[in-house]
Protein backbone atom coordinates (compact mmCIF):
# COMPACT_ATOMS: atom_id res chain seq x y z
CA UNK A 1 0.00 0.00 0.00
CA UNK A 2 1.38 3.69 -1.22
CA UNK A 3 -1.85 5.75 -0.69
CA UNK A 4 -1.09 9.01 0.84
CA UNK A 5 -2.45 8.89 4.46
CA UNK A 6 -6.18 10.55 5.27
CA UNK A 7 -7.00 13.99 6.68
CA UNK A 8 -7.15 13.93 10.49
CA UNK A 9 -9.92 15.96 11.91
CA UNK A 10 -8.85 19.29 12.84
CA UNK A 11 -7.24 20.06 16.27
CA UNK A 12 -10.08 22.74 17.46
CA UNK A 13 -9.46 24.96 20.28
CA UNK A 14 -11.48 23.79 23.32
CA UNK A 15 -11.65 24.29 27.16
CA UNK A 16 -11.26 20.21 27.21
CA UNK A 17 -8.14 19.87 24.47
CA UNK A 18 -4.70 21.63 24.45
CA UNK A 19 -3.96 24.02 22.63
CA UNK A 20 -3.37 23.26 18.98
CA UNK A 21 -0.57 25.50 19.16
CA UNK A 22 0.91 22.88 21.53
CA UNK A 23 0.08 19.72 19.31
CA UNK A 24 3.59 19.26 17.87
CA UNK A 25 2.62 16.65 15.10
CA UNK A 26 -0.33 14.56 14.06
CA UNK A 27 -0.09 10.83 13.85
CA UNK A 28 -0.48 10.70 9.83
CA UNK A 29 2.44 12.53 9.50
CA UNK A 30 4.74 9.88 10.29
CA UNK A 31 6.36 8.48 7.59
CA UNK A 32 5.69 4.91 7.54
CA UNK A 33 1.89 5.17 7.36
CA UNK A 34 -0.61 4.81 4.81
CA UNK A 35 -4.23 5.23 4.05
CA UNK A 36 -6.49 2.03 3.59
CA UNK A 37 -10.29 2.77 2.24
CA UNK A 38 -13.40 0.85 3.79
CA UNK A 39 -13.65 0.33 -0.47
CA UNK A 40 -9.97 -1.09 -0.76
CA UNK A 41 -11.32 -3.56 2.20
CA UNK A 42 -14.82 -4.50 1.01
CA UNK A 43 -15.43 -3.31 -2.72
CA UNK A 44 -19.22 -1.95 -3.54
CA UNK A 45 -19.85 -2.20 0.17
CA UNK A 46 -21.01 1.16 0.38
CA UNK A 47 -21.82 4.39 -1.32
CA UNK A 48 -22.17 7.47 0.80
CA UNK A 49 -22.62 11.07 -0.40
CA UNK A 50 -19.25 12.57 -2.01
CA UNK A 51 -16.87 15.27 -0.18
CA UNK A 52 -15.03 16.67 -3.10
CA UNK A 53 -16.77 19.48 -2.96
CA UNK A 54 -17.74 21.09 0.28
CA UNK A 55 -20.25 23.17 -1.05
CA UNK A 56 -22.15 20.20 -3.26
CA UNK A 57 -21.79 17.82 0.01
CA UNK A 58 -23.82 20.51 2.19
CA UNK A 59 -25.86 21.49 -0.75
CA UNK A 60 -27.23 17.16 -1.31
CA UNK A 61 -26.95 17.12 2.61
CA UNK A 62 -30.09 20.08 2.60
CA UNK A 63 -31.68 18.42 -0.47
CA UNK A 64 -31.97 14.74 1.52
CA UNK A 65 -33.10 16.11 4.30
CA UNK A 66 -36.01 18.46 2.65
CA UNK A 67 -36.59 15.19 0.64
CA UNK A 68 -37.33 12.45 3.96
CA UNK A 69 -38.93 15.72 5.95
CA UNK A 70 -42.08 15.52 3.56
CA UNK A 71 -43.03 12.22 5.11
CA UNK A 72 -43.49 14.12 8.25
CA UNK A 73 -46.43 16.33 9.19
CA UNK A 74 -45.01 19.20 9.88
CA UNK A 75 -47.78 21.33 9.25
CA UNK A 76 -49.72 20.37 12.37
CA UNK A 77 -47.54 22.40 13.93
CA UNK A 78 -49.49 26.15 14.47
CA UNK A 79 -48.45 29.61 13.85
CA UNK A 80 -46.87 30.63 17.03
CA UNK A 81 -46.48 27.17 18.62
CA UNK A 82 -42.97 26.52 20.17
CA UNK A 83 -40.47 23.57 18.97
CA UNK A 84 -37.51 22.47 20.47
CA UNK A 85 -34.92 20.40 17.51
CA UNK A 86 -33.33 18.01 20.37
CA UNK A 87 -30.28 17.82 19.41
CA UNK A 88 -26.84 14.85 20.95
CA UNK A 89 -23.16 16.23 21.44
CA UNK A 90 -21.71 13.75 19.45
CA UNK A 91 -23.76 14.40 16.15
CA UNK A 92 -21.66 17.57 16.06
CA UNK A 93 -18.43 15.88 16.04
CA UNK A 94 -19.12 12.79 12.96
CA UNK A 95 -17.30 13.47 10.38
CA UNK A 96 -16.59 16.52 11.53
CA UNK A 97 -20.34 17.82 11.95
CA UNK A 98 -20.91 19.89 9.23
CA UNK A 99 -23.54 17.49 7.79
CA UNK A 100 -25.12 17.01 11.45
CA UNK A 101 -25.44 20.87 11.97
CA UNK A 102 -26.65 21.28 8.02
CA UNK A 103 -29.23 18.29 8.36
CA UNK A 104 -30.27 20.59 11.88
CA UNK A 105 -30.64 23.82 9.96
CA UNK A 106 -32.60 22.50 7.09
CA UNK A 107 -35.17 21.32 9.75
CA UNK A 108 -35.31 24.71 11.52
CA UNK A 109 -36.19 25.93 7.89
CA UNK A 110 -38.81 23.28 7.03
CA UNK A 111 -40.97 23.63 10.24
CA UNK A 112 -40.47 27.39 9.84
CA UNK A 113 -41.59 27.80 5.91
CA UNK A 114 -44.39 24.19 6.01
CA UNK A 115 -45.74 25.57 9.98
CA UNK A 116 -45.71 29.52 9.65
CA UNK A 117 -44.06 29.61 13.28
CA UNK A 118 -40.70 31.04 14.23
CA UNK A 119 -40.56 30.14 17.68
CA UNK A 120 -37.85 26.84 16.93
CA UNK A 121 -35.25 26.36 19.46
CA UNK A 122 -31.70 24.12 19.65
CA UNK A 123 -31.32 22.49 22.42
CA UNK A 124 -28.03 20.48 23.03
CA UNK A 125 -27.41 17.46 25.43
CA UNK A 126 -23.86 16.50 26.56
CA UNK A 127 -22.81 13.80 28.99
CA UNK A 128 -20.02 14.69 31.01
CA UNK A 129 -18.69 18.01 29.67
CA UNK A 130 -21.01 20.51 29.98
CA UNK A 131 -19.54 23.17 28.03
CA UNK A 132 -19.02 20.82 25.05
CA UNK A 133 -22.40 21.66 23.51
CA UNK A 134 -22.10 25.55 23.85
CA UNK A 135 -18.59 25.29 22.24
CA UNK A 136 -20.46 23.49 18.92
CA UNK A 137 -23.06 26.23 19.47
CA UNK A 138 -20.45 29.04 19.07
CA UNK A 139 -18.21 27.26 16.07
CA UNK A 140 -21.28 26.68 13.96
CA UNK A 141 -22.82 29.66 14.58
CA UNK A 142 -26.03 28.14 15.88
CA UNK A 143 -27.54 31.04 17.87
CA UNK A 144 -27.13 33.44 15.51
CA UNK A 145 -29.39 30.99 13.02
CA UNK A 146 -31.91 29.84 15.75
CA UNK A 147 -32.31 33.88 16.75
CA UNK A 148 -30.87 33.98 19.98
CA UNK A 149 -32.88 30.60 20.82
CA UNK A 150 -29.81 27.86 20.73
CA UNK A 151 -28.96 25.89 24.46
CA UNK A 152 -26.71 23.51 25.59
CA UNK A 153 -28.76 21.40 28.18
CA UNK A 154 -26.94 19.55 30.69
CA UNK A 155 -27.77 16.45 32.98
CA UNK A 156 -27.35 18.22 36.18
CA UNK A 157 -30.01 21.15 34.99
CA UNK A 158 -33.72 21.35 36.19
CA UNK A 159 -35.74 18.59 35.71
CA UNK A 160 -39.30 17.29 34.94
CA UNK A 161 -40.80 14.53 36.34
CA UNK A 162 -42.26 11.98 33.21
CA UNK A 163 -44.39 9.59 34.33
CA UNK A 164 -43.42 6.04 32.24
CA UNK A 165 -44.91 2.58 32.62
CA UNK A 166 -42.06 1.90 34.82
CA UNK A 167 -42.22 4.95 37.07
CA UNK A 168 -41.25 7.77 37.32
CA UNK A 169 -37.99 9.07 35.25
CA UNK A 170 -36.72 12.56 35.09
CA UNK A 171 -36.12 14.98 31.71
CA UNK A 172 -34.64 17.85 31.28
CA UNK A 173 -37.22 20.84 31.49
CA UNK A 174 -35.62 22.91 28.86
CA UNK A 175 -35.11 19.80 26.39
CA UNK A 176 -39.39 19.44 26.83
CA UNK A 177 -39.97 23.28 27.62
CA UNK A 178 -42.10 23.57 24.22
CA UNK A 179 -45.54 22.03 22.73
CA UNK A 180 -43.24 20.69 20.26
CA UNK A 181 -40.14 18.28 19.79
CA UNK A 182 -38.24 17.06 17.34
CA UNK A 183 -35.87 14.29 17.60
CA UNK A 184 -32.60 15.20 15.54
CA UNK A 185 -30.12 12.31 15.95
CA UNK A 186 -27.71 9.78 13.83
CA UNK A 187 -27.00 5.94 13.68
CA UNK A 188 -23.25 5.48 14.07
CA UNK A 189 -22.16 2.65 16.56
CA UNK A 190 -20.69 4.84 19.90
CA UNK A 191 -21.35 2.65 23.08
CA UNK A 192 -22.23 -0.87 21.28
CA UNK A 193 -21.39 -2.74 24.15
CA UNK A 194 -25.20 -0.67 25.66
CA UNK A 195 -27.87 -0.80 22.95
CA UNK A 196 -26.26 -4.03 20.74
CA UNK A 197 -28.41 -2.62 18.07
CA UNK A 198 -31.02 -2.89 20.18
CA UNK A 199 -32.93 0.32 20.75
CA UNK A 200 -29.70 2.40 19.65
CA UNK A 201 -32.20 5.39 17.94
CA UNK A 202 -34.25 6.24 21.42
CA UNK A 203 -30.53 6.30 23.90
CA UNK A 204 -30.92 10.22 24.09
CA UNK A 205 -34.17 10.41 25.80
CA UNK A 206 -32.06 8.72 28.69
CA UNK A 207 -28.69 10.57 28.39
CA UNK A 208 -28.97 13.66 26.15
CA UNK A 209 -32.06 14.99 27.27
CA UNK A 210 -32.64 13.37 31.06
CA UNK A 211 -31.06 14.22 33.91
CA UNK A 212 -28.56 13.08 35.74
CA UNK A 213 -30.43 10.64 38.13
CA UNK A 214 -31.73 9.07 34.74
CA UNK A 215 -28.56 8.91 33.04
CA UNK A 216 -27.18 7.47 36.33
CA UNK A 217 -29.86 4.46 36.32
CA UNK A 218 -28.90 3.85 32.93
CA UNK A 219 -25.70 3.68 33.36
CA UNK A 220 -25.11 2.23 36.98
CA UNK A 221 -28.19 0.76 38.41
CA UNK A 222 -29.00 -1.38 35.32
CA UNK A 223 -26.36 -1.66 33.35
CA UNK A 224 -26.39 -3.50 29.87
CA UNK A 225 -28.89 -4.60 28.54
CA UNK A 226 -31.34 -3.63 30.54
CA UNK A 227 -30.89 -0.10 30.54
CA UNK A 228 -32.65 -0.16 27.04
CA UNK A 229 -35.71 -0.18 28.74
CA UNK A 230 -35.27 3.12 30.01
CA UNK A 231 -34.99 5.17 26.87
CA UNK A 232 -38.05 3.31 25.25
CA UNK A 233 -40.22 4.39 28.59
CA UNK A 234 -39.48 7.32 28.21
CA UNK A 235 -40.53 8.06 24.54
CA UNK A 236 -43.43 5.78 24.88
CA UNK A 237 -44.78 8.20 28.16
CA UNK A 238 -47.71 10.55 26.93
CA UNK A 239 -45.46 13.76 28.03
CA UNK A 240 -43.64 13.01 25.02
CA UNK A 241 -46.04 11.33 22.87
CA UNK A 242 -48.33 14.63 23.52
CA UNK A 243 -45.25 16.49 22.16
CA UNK A 244 -43.16 14.42 19.44
CA UNK A 245 -43.43 15.22 15.79
CA UNK A 246 -40.81 12.89 14.32
CA UNK A 247 -37.55 11.99 14.45
CA UNK A 248 -34.65 13.10 11.93
CA UNK A 249 -31.65 10.91 11.34
CA UNK A 250 -27.77 11.79 9.84
CA UNK A 251 -27.58 8.01 8.58
CA UNK A 252 -23.58 7.42 8.92
CA UNK A 253 -21.44 4.01 7.82
CA UNK A 254 -17.68 3.43 7.87
CA UNK A 255 -17.33 4.93 4.82
CA UNK A 256 -18.97 8.27 5.08
CA UNK A 257 -21.94 9.98 5.31
CA UNK A 258 -24.98 7.67 3.84
CA UNK A 259 -27.88 10.09 3.57
CA UNK A 260 -30.97 11.68 6.04
CA UNK A 261 -33.74 9.56 7.27
CA UNK A 262 -36.78 10.97 8.74
CA UNK A 263 -40.06 9.44 10.21
CA UNK A 264 -43.12 9.89 12.89
CA UNK A 265 -42.34 6.36 13.92
CA UNK A 266 -39.18 5.74 15.71
CA UNK A 267 -40.10 2.18 16.58
CA UNK A 268 -39.50 1.16 13.07
CA UNK A 269 -37.21 3.50 12.50
CA UNK A 270 -34.94 2.08 14.75
CA UNK A 271 -35.50 -1.66 13.64
CA UNK A 272 -34.74 -0.61 10.07
CA UNK A 273 -31.30 0.88 11.08
CA UNK A 274 -30.59 -2.04 13.71
CA UNK A 275 -30.74 -4.01 9.77
CA UNK A 276 -28.20 -1.26 8.17
CA UNK A 277 -26.17 -0.96 11.22
CA UNK A 278 -25.49 -4.43 10.77
CA UNK A 279 -24.70 -4.41 6.68
CA UNK A 280 -23.03 -1.21 7.27
CA UNK A 281 -20.72 -1.66 10.01
CA UNK A 282 -20.65 -5.78 10.31
CA UNK A 283 -17.62 -6.36 8.30
CA UNK A 284 -15.61 -3.44 9.55
CA UNK A 285 -15.95 -4.77 13.04
CA UNK A 286 -15.63 -8.28 12.14
CA UNK A 287 -12.43 -7.41 10.59
CA UNK A 288 -11.06 -5.79 13.15
CA UNK A 289 -11.74 -8.09 15.85
CA UNK A 290 -9.57 -10.51 13.74
CA UNK A 291 -6.75 -8.10 13.89
CA UNK A 292 -4.38 -10.29 16.71
CA UNK A 293 -1.63 -7.72 17.77
CA UNK A 294 -1.71 -3.63 17.22
CA UNK A 295 -0.68 -0.37 18.51
CA UNK A 296 -3.38 1.74 19.05
CA UNK A 297 -2.54 5.55 18.19
CA UNK A 298 -5.23 8.14 19.53
CA UNK A 299 -5.04 11.52 17.78
CA UNK A 300 -8.50 13.16 17.82
CA UNK A 301 -10.50 15.80 19.44
CA UNK A 302 -12.50 14.15 21.57
CA UNK A 303 -12.68 11.63 24.31
CA UNK A 304 -10.55 8.53 24.09
CA UNK A 305 -13.42 6.28 23.87
CA UNK A 306 -15.08 8.42 21.01
CA UNK A 307 -11.97 9.05 19.00
CA UNK A 308 -12.68 7.97 15.49
CA UNK A 309 -11.30 5.61 12.68
CA UNK A 310 -13.18 4.92 9.65
CA UNK A 311 -16.26 5.78 11.29
CA UNK A 312 -15.12 2.95 13.84
CA UNK A 313 -14.52 4.14 17.52
CA UNK A 314 -11.83 3.34 19.56
CA UNK A 315 -14.71 2.32 22.50
CA UNK A 316 -15.68 -0.12 19.65
CA UNK A 317 -12.38 -1.70 19.38
CA UNK A 318 -11.72 -2.53 23.02
CA UNK A 319 -14.60 -5.11 22.49
CA UNK A 320 -13.80 -5.82 19.03
CA UNK A 321 -12.43 -9.50 20.30
CA UNK A 322 -16.27 -10.36 20.94
CA UNK A 323 -18.98 -9.91 18.57
CA UNK A 324 -20.88 -7.69 20.16
CA UNK A 325 -23.66 -8.20 17.09
CA UNK A 326 -24.42 -11.48 18.75
CA UNK A 327 -27.36 -11.08 21.15
CA UNK A 328 -26.48 -14.68 22.37
CA UNK A 329 -22.70 -13.43 23.59
CA UNK A 330 -22.96 -13.17 27.66
CA UNK A 331 -21.57 -10.35 29.93
CA UNK A 332 -19.25 -12.22 31.43
CA UNK A 333 -16.16 -11.14 33.81
CA UNK A 334 -13.05 -10.71 31.95
CA UNK A 335 -14.14 -10.45 28.30
CA UNK A 336 -15.30 -6.88 27.63
CA UNK A 337 -14.74 -2.89 27.97
CA UNK A 338 -18.24 -3.21 29.40
CA UNK A 339 -17.32 -5.34 32.46
CA UNK A 340 -14.34 -2.95 32.94
CA UNK A 341 -16.82 -0.45 34.67
CA UNK A 342 -19.45 -3.75 35.62
CA UNK A 343 -17.13 -6.61 36.23
CA UNK A 344 -19.56 -9.35 38.69
CA UNK A 345 -22.21 -6.65 38.71
CA UNK A 346 -20.82 -4.70 40.86
CA UNK A 347 -18.75 -1.74 39.77
CA UNK A 348 -14.64 -2.47 40.81
CA UNK A 349 -15.31 -5.67 42.82
CA UNK A 350 -12.12 -6.25 44.85
CA UNK A 351 -10.14 -3.46 42.87
CA UNK A 352 -10.05 -6.55 39.90
CA UNK A 353 -10.22 -4.58 36.56
CA UNK A 354 -11.19 -6.44 33.43
CA UNK A 355 -8.88 -6.57 30.70
CA UNK A 356 -10.18 -4.81 27.40
CA UNK A 357 -9.42 -6.52 24.02
CA UNK A 358 -6.50 -8.65 24.21
CA UNK A 359 -4.85 -7.20 20.48
CA UNK A 360 -4.29 -3.67 22.19
CA UNK A 361 -0.47 -4.25 22.81
CA UNK A 362 0.41 -0.28 23.70
CA UNK A 363 -1.65 2.79 23.34
CA UNK A 364 -0.24 6.43 22.69
CA UNK A 365 -2.05 9.34 23.08
CA UNK A 366 -1.17 12.20 21.00
CA UNK A 367 -4.18 14.12 21.09
CA UNK A 368 -7.66 13.51 23.01
CA UNK A 369 -10.25 15.56 25.36
CA UNK A 370 -10.08 15.16 28.85
CA UNK A 371 -13.62 14.86 30.73
CA UNK A 372 -14.30 11.44 30.52
CA UNK A 373 -13.57 8.57 33.34
CA UNK A 374 -10.17 7.01 31.91
CA UNK A 375 -7.61 5.84 34.24
CA UNK A 376 -8.53 2.33 33.50
CA UNK A 377 -7.62 2.30 29.95
CA UNK A 378 -3.87 3.23 31.32
CA UNK A 379 -3.80 0.88 34.25
CA UNK A 380 -4.66 -2.34 31.76
CA UNK A 381 -2.90 -0.87 28.88
CA UNK A 382 0.62 0.23 28.24
CA UNK A 383 0.15 3.98 27.96
CA UNK A 384 2.27 6.38 26.46
CA UNK A 385 0.97 9.87 26.39
CA UNK A 386 3.17 12.76 24.16
CA UNK A 387 3.83 16.08 25.32
CA UNK A 388 1.39 18.73 26.19
CA UNK A 389 -1.32 16.15 26.28
CA UNK A 390 0.35 14.52 29.34
CA UNK A 391 -0.03 17.85 31.28
CA UNK A 392 -4.00 17.81 30.13
CA UNK A 393 -4.35 14.89 31.70
CA UNK A 394 -2.61 15.92 34.83
CA UNK A 395 -5.38 18.60 35.35
CA UNK A 396 -8.36 16.22 34.16
CA UNK A 397 -11.10 16.42 37.50
CA UNK A 398 -11.92 12.94 36.26
CA UNK A 399 -8.71 11.42 35.54
CA UNK A 400 -6.22 12.69 38.56
CA UNK A 401 -4.48 9.80 38.79
CA UNK A 402 -3.67 9.18 34.93
CA UNK A 403 -0.40 9.68 34.55
CA UNK A 404 0.53 7.60 37.66
CA UNK A 405 -0.20 4.75 35.03
CA UNK A 406 1.32 6.28 31.83
CA UNK A 407 4.79 7.42 30.77
CA UNK A 408 4.97 10.98 29.36
CA UNK A 409 7.33 10.93 26.13
CA UNK A 410 8.02 14.47 24.15
CA UNK A 411 8.03 13.03 20.48
CA UNK A 412 4.90 11.13 18.74
CA UNK A 413 7.45 9.33 16.69
CA UNK A 414 9.60 8.16 19.44
CA UNK A 415 7.02 6.32 21.58
CA UNK A 416 5.89 4.61 18.19
CA UNK A 417 8.90 3.18 17.60
CA UNK A 418 9.81 2.24 21.39
CA UNK A 419 5.60 0.53 21.56
CA UNK A 420 6.97 -1.76 18.34
CA UNK A 421 10.02 -2.58 20.39
CA UNK A 422 8.26 -3.62 23.43
CA UNK A 423 4.69 -4.86 21.83
CA UNK A 424 6.38 -7.40 19.00
CA UNK A 425 3.94 -6.04 16.20
CA UNK A 426 4.69 -3.89 13.33
CA UNK A 427 0.77 -2.81 13.10
CA UNK A 428 -0.29 1.18 13.69
CA UNK A 429 -3.86 2.20 13.98
CA UNK A 430 -4.36 5.67 14.40
CA UNK A 431 -7.80 6.75 15.47
CA UNK A 432 -7.43 10.18 14.08
CA UNK A 433 -10.97 11.08 12.31
CA UNK A 434 -10.02 9.69 9.02
CA UNK A 435 -13.40 9.80 6.74
CA UNK A 436 -13.98 6.64 4.85
CA UNK A 437 -11.20 4.77 5.88
CA UNK A 438 -8.01 4.23 8.15
CA UNK A 439 -4.46 5.30 9.05
CA UNK A 440 -2.58 2.37 9.55
CA UNK A 441 1.11 0.78 9.20
CA UNK A 442 1.64 -0.74 6.10
CA UNK A 443 2.23 -3.87 7.18
CA UNK A 444 -1.52 -3.36 9.44
CA UNK A 445 -2.36 -2.49 5.68
CA UNK A 446 -1.44 -5.83 4.33
CA UNK A 447 -3.02 -8.22 6.96
CA UNK A 448 -6.21 -5.78 6.81
CA UNK A 449 -6.02 -6.95 2.71
CA UNK A 450 -5.63 -10.51 3.52
CA UNK A 451 -8.15 -10.89 6.14
CA UNK A 452 -10.85 -8.91 4.26
CA UNK A 453 -11.93 -11.91 2.29
CA UNK A 454 -12.98 -14.21 4.67
CA UNK A 455 -14.02 -11.77 6.84
CA UNK A 456 -16.83 -10.66 4.12
CA UNK A 457 -17.53 -14.06 3.22
CA UNK A 458 -18.12 -15.02 6.82
CA UNK A 459 -20.25 -12.00 7.38
CA UNK A 460 -22.44 -12.54 4.28
CA UNK A 461 -22.52 -16.48 4.62
CA UNK A 462 -23.54 -17.05 8.24
CA UNK A 463 -23.03 -14.04 10.74
CA UNK A 464 -25.72 -11.86 9.24
CA UNK A 465 -28.20 -14.47 9.19
CA UNK A 466 -27.73 -15.03 12.57
CA UNK A 467 -27.72 -11.46 13.80
CA UNK A 468 -30.99 -10.24 11.55
CA UNK A 469 -33.05 -13.71 13.30
CA UNK A 470 -31.39 -12.37 16.77
CA UNK A 471 -33.62 -9.27 16.12
CA UNK A 472 -36.75 -10.66 14.81
CA UNK A 473 -35.84 -9.35 10.95
CA UNK A 474 -36.04 -11.45 8.01
CA UNK A 475 -32.32 -12.06 6.98
CA UNK A 476 -33.65 -11.69 3.46
CA UNK A 477 -34.78 -8.44 3.77
CA UNK A 478 -30.73 -7.83 4.26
Amino acid sequence: MNRETFKPSPARPSYYNIDPADLETRAAELPELTGILVEDLFPGQQKPIPRDDEAAYLQEIRRRTKETLAGIDLEKIQPGDSVNILTSHHGYSIYGGEAYVEMIKTIHDEVARRSGTQDIRLRAGVGLRFRETAEYIQKFGLNDYFQGKALGIAPVDKGVPIQTAIGTLYGIAKAYDARWIIHAHNNDVRELHYHRQMGRLFKPFAMSYATIETRSSYHQSMGPRAANLLPRMIFESDFVQEKFVGSCMLQVGPAGVMGVDARDNLVAQDKDFARLNLQWYGKVLTLLGAVEKVILVIDYPGPIPYTTSGGILFGNFLNANIDEFDLSTSFTPFNRYTDMLYPDRTPLVGGVLPPPNPAIKALILNYSSKGYPATFFAQQIPTMVIGEQAELLRNDEQNACFMDFALKVDQLSRAVDFARKFSGTDNVLVFDGAVGGFNVSRALAREMLALAPRISDEVDNELMAKWLKQRGIDPSAA
